[in-house]
Protein backbone atom coordinates (compact mmCIF):
# COMPACT_ATOMS: atom_id res chain seq x y z
CA UNK A 1 0.00 0.00 0.00
CA UNK A 2 1.46 3.43 -0.47
CA UNK A 3 -0.39 6.76 -0.98
CA UNK A 4 -0.53 8.20 -4.34
CA UNK A 5 -1.05 11.63 -3.37
CA UNK A 6 2.89 11.85 -1.82
CA UNK A 7 5.16 12.37 -4.77
CA UNK A 8 7.89 10.29 -3.08
CA UNK A 9 5.59 7.26 -2.47
CA UNK A 10 4.47 7.69 -6.32
CA UNK A 11 7.81 8.20 -7.71
CA UNK A 12 9.02 4.53 -5.71
CA UNK A 13 6.15 2.90 -7.19
CA UNK A 14 6.32 4.36 -10.74
CA UNK A 15 10.01 3.51 -10.92
CA UNK A 16 9.49 -0.20 -9.48
CA UNK A 17 6.44 -1.43 -11.55
CA UNK A 18 8.66 -0.17 -14.48
CA UNK A 19 11.78 -2.01 -13.82
CA UNK A 20 9.42 -5.10 -13.57
CA UNK A 21 7.40 -4.48 -16.48
CA UNK A 22 11.36 -4.02 -18.44
CA UNK A 23 12.21 -7.17 -16.39
CA UNK A 24 9.44 -9.08 -17.62
CA UNK A 25 9.65 -8.35 -21.14
CA UNK A 26 13.51 -9.01 -21.85
CA UNK A 27 12.55 -12.24 -20.04
CA UNK A 28 10.22 -13.02 -22.98
CA UNK A 29 6.99 -12.33 -21.07
CA UNK A 30 4.32 -9.61 -20.71
CA UNK A 31 3.18 -6.57 -19.50
CA UNK A 32 -0.23 -7.57 -19.13
CA UNK A 33 -2.03 -10.58 -16.87
CA UNK A 34 -5.56 -12.33 -17.71
CA UNK A 35 -7.31 -8.78 -16.87
CA UNK A 36 -5.63 -7.00 -19.70
CA UNK A 37 -3.65 -4.00 -19.20
CA UNK A 38 -4.86 -1.96 -16.23
CA UNK A 39 -4.84 1.69 -15.78
CA UNK A 40 -2.05 1.76 -13.98
CA UNK A 41 0.44 0.14 -16.75
CA UNK A 42 -1.50 1.03 -19.91
CA UNK A 43 1.41 3.19 -20.66
CA UNK A 44 3.79 0.11 -20.31
CA UNK A 45 1.97 -1.23 -23.65
CA UNK A 46 4.67 1.00 -26.06
CA UNK A 47 7.51 -0.76 -24.34
CA UNK A 48 6.21 -4.47 -25.71
CA UNK A 49 4.31 -3.56 -28.58
CA UNK A 50 5.61 -1.94 -31.50
CA UNK A 51 3.21 0.76 -34.12
CA UNK A 52 2.00 -1.08 -36.30
CA UNK A 53 0.53 -3.83 -33.58
CA UNK A 54 -1.21 -0.88 -31.54
CA UNK A 55 -2.92 0.43 -34.78
CA UNK A 56 -4.07 -2.65 -35.66
CA UNK A 57 -5.42 -2.65 -31.64
CA UNK A 58 -6.42 0.86 -32.31
CA UNK A 59 -8.14 0.18 -35.34
CA UNK A 60 -10.14 -2.87 -34.05
CA UNK A 61 -11.25 -0.28 -31.32
CA UNK A 62 -12.22 1.98 -33.94
CA UNK A 63 -14.27 -0.75 -36.07
CA UNK A 64 -15.89 -2.43 -33.16
CA UNK A 65 -16.34 0.59 -30.89
CA UNK A 66 -16.80 3.79 -33.09
CA UNK A 67 -17.85 6.33 -30.77
CA UNK A 68 -15.23 5.01 -28.23
CA UNK A 69 -18.50 4.03 -25.33
CA UNK A 70 -17.30 0.95 -24.39
CA UNK A 71 -14.71 1.16 -21.82
CA UNK A 72 -13.38 4.59 -22.96
CA UNK A 73 -9.63 5.46 -21.89
CA UNK A 74 -8.96 2.04 -20.34
CA UNK A 75 -6.83 1.34 -23.04
CA UNK A 76 -6.49 4.04 -25.59
CA UNK A 77 -6.76 7.73 -24.40
CA UNK A 78 -9.72 8.90 -25.67
CA UNK A 79 -9.55 10.73 -29.13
Amino acid sequence: MYNPDIPEQKHAVTSCVNRMVEDAIAMGGTVSGEHGIGLGKKHCLTQELDRPTLGVMRALKDTLDPHWLLNPGKVFDDE
